[in-house]
Formats: structure tokens, C-alpha cells, sequence
């Protein structure tokens, strides 16, 4: 047996390596196959990166080519707004009132979603927002409001040339502010003021004949005295008004217990429409002085110094006094002495509150006596 193994190693010895690798024949179909395999792979990756070459060319190219159309579209427009501008200078204003407009619209529309996702995500009450979100809350709804009637009339088909000449001719009752120019602006601030301040003098006269009702004899002469001070042209101190609040918590001059026509004028006063029956108009009125009286708050927390100009002049405006042609030092001076009385009263003497809207707006060009 070892013999034969001898043998055996002797005769693969004297074969040499041959004898103990594959045969040749064998291994060239697998060395042919894997070349193979390694070709179409390579073949594969370099058809990958072709594509994906091509791919990020084609984006480029995409993108340069609309780049280039928003540049060519941007020349054009230029070009189109100097010829306006030379040719037709009022048409011009309209056009880029109503282009700058559009712009101011989705902005608002856009920080409008914003506070609501925030208030969503935080579980806000529209109470708790800042000032500065709160006013854009408030004066969103307001522009919304007045946009519905339009609206409603641009939906029957070819209805879109009638908004267009309504909008001409009517601007002040159609558009919203967004699409008014600075001149505009001023004018027809002073159109709504025109038409509030006629109520002024109907609230106190109406506030007058109230206080003969009252029980006590004290409240009765002090508020007696405050309305003939205003009708006679002088501007009350805060502490006359302060003197009077309680009377204004009672029933007959909380909201709820004014005649119809008293809550009329005040309603003029915040611009609500006065045809509506008594019970809404009440519901109204409370709201909105409410509102008001929250936005004070939210104002005294920010402070009067972080406020722009147009800020000043509009939150004078909001709470009846009309800005429009005053100096910043004056309308800040009126606004404090406002943010000291609203912090003072409590909600059931929001009455007391409308009512300074008038009393403390109605001879501000003069000083107190």
C-alpha cells in the first residue's frame, strides 16, 4: 500500500504542474466569462454616468432657460411700465397701485397663514397673539368683509368688465386698501372720518338725556357737567372720566340698556352699519369695544416706542381719532392718554369705553380745560 502511494506521487511528480491544475480547456470558458462580465459592467457604469451627465445638463439647461425667459420678461415689463409712465401717467398710477397692491396682498396671505398655523401649532387664542398679529388679524377679516359683495358680483360669466368699471368709478366702498394710492388713502380716511364724526354729536346729546336717568344725584351732575364740557368745544381729563365708570356698568348705560338710537351712533362711530336690529347691533358693539379693549393690552405690552409712524396714526385712527393730519408727538400723546383709561376698565364698562371714543376724540385740537 505505501508502495503503491509512492508510486503514485512519483508518476505526478515526474508530470509535473500540469498533472495537478485544471486543464486549460476547461479554465478559457471562465476566464471568457468573467472578462465578459467585468466588460458589461463597465459598459453599464459608464452608460449610468452618461445618463446622469446628461441628466444634470438637462436641469442646468432647464434652469438657464428659464432664468433667461424671467430676464427677457423682466426688460419687457420694464420697458412696458416706461412707456406707461411716459405716455399715460395716470393709467400709469393705476397700474402699478394695483400691481403693488397684488404684491402687499399675498404677502398679507401669506403671514395670515403663518399666525393661524401658529396659533394652531401653539394653541393660541387670538387674546394671547402679539399686537402686531392680532391688528393684521383684525384687519384681514375687515378687508375680507368688504371683498365678499365683489366677489359675489364677478361670478356670473363676463361679469369681470363690470368689477373693472365698478372698481373705476367706486374705489373707496370696493377696494380694500391694498389697492388704494397714497393720495387715495388720505382722501378717503378723511371721507369715513367725515362720516363718523357726524355721529359724534348724536352720542352725546344721547349720553346727555341718559344721565337725567340716573338715580344718584352725584353721578348724574358729573356726567351732566363732562357732556356739556364737550359740547361746549373743551376736552375732558381722564380723571373726569374715571370719576363716572361705575354709572357705566349699571343698566342704563351698559350697552345692553341704551336706547336703539344711542346704539346707532356708536355704531356709526366704529363703523359697523347702524340697520340691523337692536339685539345685533348690541352683540356687535360689545365685540368689537371688546376687541379693542385686547388690543390695548396686547399694545401696552409692546410699548408706544416700538411703534412706526403708520402704526401710531392707524391705532389713533382705529379708536376714533383721525390721524391723518396730525404730528406723531400728537398722536402719541392722545394714545397714551387712551392705553391709561382702557387699562383701567374692566369688560362690563365697555360702554364707558365706546363712549370715550367720542369724548376724548371730538375736541382734540384744543386744549383741556
Amino acid at each position: 500500500m505505501a508502495l503503491s502511494r509512492a508510486a503514485a506521487r512519483g508518476g505526478l511528480w515526474r508530470l509535473g504542474p500540469a498533472a495537478l491544475s485544471p486543464s486549460r480547456g476547461r479554465m478559457e470558458p471562465q476566464l471568457a466569462l468573467g472578462v465578459s462580465r467585468c466588460q458589461v459592467c463597465c459598459q453599464v457604469c459608464s452608460q449610468v454616468r452618461r445618463c446622469q451627465g446628461r441628466s444634470f445638463s438637462t436641469r442646468a439647461a432647464s434652469r438657464a432657460l428659464v432664468a433667461a425667459v424671467a430676464a427677457a420678461a423682466r426688460r419687457v415689463n420694464a420697458r412696458y411700465e416706461q412707456y406707461l409712465e411716459r405716455s399715460f401717467p395716470r393709467f400709469y398710477v393705476l397700474h402699478s397701485t394695483f400691481k403693488t397692491g397684488v404684491q402687499a396682498l399675498f404677502l398679507e396671505v401669506k403671514e395670515i397663514r403663518k399666525i393661524k398655523s401658529k396659533m394652531s401649532r401653539q394653541r393660541l387664542s387670538t387674546q394671547q397673539l402679539p399686537y402686531r398679529d392680532m391688528e393684521r388679524l383684525r384687519q384681514f377679516r375687515r378687508d375680507v368683509l368688504k371683498a365678499i359683495p365683489i366677489g359675489i358680483i364677478a361670478i356670473p360669466p363676463f361679469a369681470n368688465f363690470l368689477v373693472i368699471v365698478l372698481m373705476y368709478f367706486f374705489p373707496r366702498q370696493l377696494l380694500i386698501r391694498q389697492f388704494w394710492t397714497p393720495k387715495q388713502q388720505v382722501e378717503f380716511l378723511d371721507a369715513y372720518d367725515s362720516i363718523r364724526r357726524g355721529s359724534y354729536p348724536a352720542v352725546v346729546q344721547s349720553l346727555a338725556l341718559a344721565a337725567r336717568s340716573l338715580p344718584e344725584p352725584q353721578p348724574r351732575e358729573l356726567l351732566q357737567q363732562l357732556c356739556a364740557q364737550v359740547q361746549g368745544g373743551a376736552r375732558p381729563h381722564l380723571a373726569q372720566l374715571l370719576a363716572v365708570r361705575n354709572s357705566f356698568s349699571g343698566s342704563l348705560l351698559a350697552l345692553n340698556g341704551l336706547q336703539v338710537d344711542h346704539v346707532r351712533a356708536l355704531s356709526q362711530v366704529l363703523f359697523l352699519t347702524p340697520h340691523l336690529p337692536a339685539f345685533f347691533l348690541r352683540y356687535r358693539l360689545r365685540s368689537h369695544v371688546l376687541e379693542i379693549r385686547h388690543l390695548d393690552r396686547a399694545l401696552l405690552r409692546l410699548g408706544l416706542g416700538q411703534l412706526s409712524e403708520e402704526e401710531l396714526r392707524a391705532a389713533c385712527y382705529l379708536r376714533g381719532l383721525n390721524s391723518t393730519h396730525l404730528g406723531r408727538a400728537e398722536c402719541r400723546a392722545w394714545l397714551e392718554q387712551w392705553l391709561r383709561l382702557s387699562c383701567e376698565l374692566q369688560a362690563s364698562e365697555a360702554s364707558l369705553l365706546a363712549h370715550s371714543m367720542v369724548l376724548l376724540s371730538l375736541n382734540y385740537s384744543r386744549p383741556p380745560e
